[in-house]
């Protein structure tokens, strides 16, 4: 099948490659001509492993209606700021209405505190076609070929049934759900839990503190998934409690090493510039209180990320404030 995808970065690129060594013709947009050029005469994305021969199936275009256009279905995978107007380029595409939307960024809008899914169907309509992927799927393990599992949610079951099939591989293993908002609360939300261990062991801080931060950050999810109407439990599966483990322990993860760099002194504009990736944590730290504090949700850990990055807070003395909270029933709030 025909498979788009809308985002050259290192997951776009990741995605592709397996959809095309399964077998699928995938087209991947990329805003960078040369970027462009070199995936179709090189076979190679030259921002983004660049070390990986891309599958002969892999075309790539700068142009959105050509991902849509005779597509099975067509995956989403920018920055999370820049969702909104994905969706409304992809609104102007004819026949966009009957092509299925599985949504791969995490993030949480800025202006309306809307979740990835609500931008898609507000701009797109038709939301029974709109599903969401999300899971401990780190890139460089993907695009090699390493083993991992993802979910796949959408509120119609049959076509989470669908791209649950489309998008599975001998070594991506896909699950189907119907909570959307469970799923893209925890995708948004285990990114600033990420930051936060990176602050805890840019400090010198140990593995009992990285414990507690993961632990008390799936709390803080849980309780925002379950007062939005998504499912507590979802956060005790792949895209939560998997997701976080994955990006709060491993050496892949952007999130992680931007809090070590943070607690060291550095900045997010150095790490940007290095890395050239979007540090989605650090934006969801900004989005995520509006949203938890619209639905009476208290998400202390986030609190403290959001000081520290954007208020120039010590993160020594944001520690000792989150310590000295006073203490509570561990499940609270659910």
């Amino acid at each position: 099948m025909k498979i788009g995808i809308i985002g050259a970065g290192s997951w776009g690129t990741a995605l592709a490659q397996m959809l095309g060594e399964k077998g699928h013709n995938v087209l991947i947009w990329a805003r960078r001509p040369e970027v462009v050029s070199s995936i179709n005469c090189d076979h190679v994305n030259p921002r983004y492993f660049s070390d990986v021969e891309l599958s002969h199936n892999i075309v790539a275009t700068v142009a959105h209606e050509d991902c849509l256009r005779n597509s099975a279905a067509v995956a989403i995978v920018t920055p999370s700021n820049l969702l909104r107007g994905t969706a409304r380029a992809l609104a102007q595409c004819e026949g966009q209405e009957y092509v299925p939307v599985i949504i791969c960024s995490k993030g949480i809008e800025a202006k309306s505190s809307c979740l990835p899914a609500e931008i898609f169907e507000q701009e797109m309509g038709h939301p029974e076609r709109i599903a969401v992927l999300s899971g401990p799927n780190h890139a460089e393990e993907i695009i090699r070929g390493q083993h991992a599992a993802t979910v796949v949610a959408c509120r119609n079951a049959e076509n989470a049934k669908a791209l649950q099939d489309l998008f599975a591989a001998p070594t991506f293993r896909t699950y189907a759900s119907n909570d959307v908002v469970g799923v893209e609360v925890c995708a948004a939300a285990k990114n600033v839990m990420a930051i936060a261990i990176g602050l805890s062991y840019g400090m010198g801080l140990g593995d009992n503190t990285a414990a507690l931060l993961m632990t008390r950050g799936l709390a803080e999810m849980s309780r925002l998934a379950n007062a939005l109407g998504g499912q507590a439990m979802t956060c005790m599966g792949l895209a939560g409690m998997g997701d976080l483990i994955a990006t709060c322990t491993s050496r892949h993860s952007r999130n992680r090493r931007f809090g070590e760099l943070i607690a060291r002194g550095g900045t997010l504009e150095q790490f940007v510039e290095e890395t050239h990736m979007v540090v989605e944590g650090a934006l969801a730290a900004q989005t995520i209180l509006p949203l938890a504090e619209k639905n009476g949700v208290e998400m202390p850990i986030a609190q403290v990320v959001h000081d520290v990055l954007w208020e120039s807070r010590d993160p020594h003395e944001a520690a000792q404030t989150l310590a000295s909270r006073p203490l509570t029933e561990e499940f609270y709030g659910l």
